[in-house]
């Protein structure tokens, strides 16, 4: 299924882009690093917001699937950018956070694990950027 989307330059290195489907709406800016005002996500943010999303998205339709509940779960990404030998995402370290209390089986947190891990994103990302990915289950 294709979707549209459309951006929008609005200038002073700030864009607009709007989800055909749903007619939301989000806007970037370029980090401060990089000229910009950092007033929101830059596009490179989005790369890793993206990221994180997808891995929590994939872990709820396995969770949906076994009948468990991850709601609250959390994912921290920290992004990293490298300039050699062009400015790009260099490192994306993550760390997903269950919910206190919730008991998982090994099976189960097998099948969230490599769900998160095979989920659209992490697959469509160059192989030059580092991935590292921690799970948490705090008793």
């Amino acid at each position: 299924m294709a979707v549209n989307i459309e951006a929008i330059y609005d200038g002073n290195l700030v864009c607009r882009a709007t989800h055909g489907p749903s007619r939301q709406t989000l806007t970037t800016d370029a980090p401060v690093d990089n000229g910009g005002r950092g007033s929101a996500f830059s596009p490179t943010d989005l790369v890793a917001t993206g990221f994180a999303t997808c891995m929590l998205t994939i872990m709820g339709l396995v969770a949906q699937r076994r009948g468990v509940d991850i709601a609250g779960t959390q994912c921290t990404v920290v992004k990293e950018m490298v300039a050699d030998p062009v400015r790009r995402v260099g490192k994306l370290t993550a760390r997903i956070v269950f919910p206190a209390g919730r008991k998982y089986d090994a099976e189960t947190r097998q099948a969230l694990e490599q769900g998160a891990l095979t989920c659209p994103v992490k697959q469509s990302l160059h192989p030059d950027i580092q991935l590292e990915v921690e799970f948490v289950y705090p008793e």
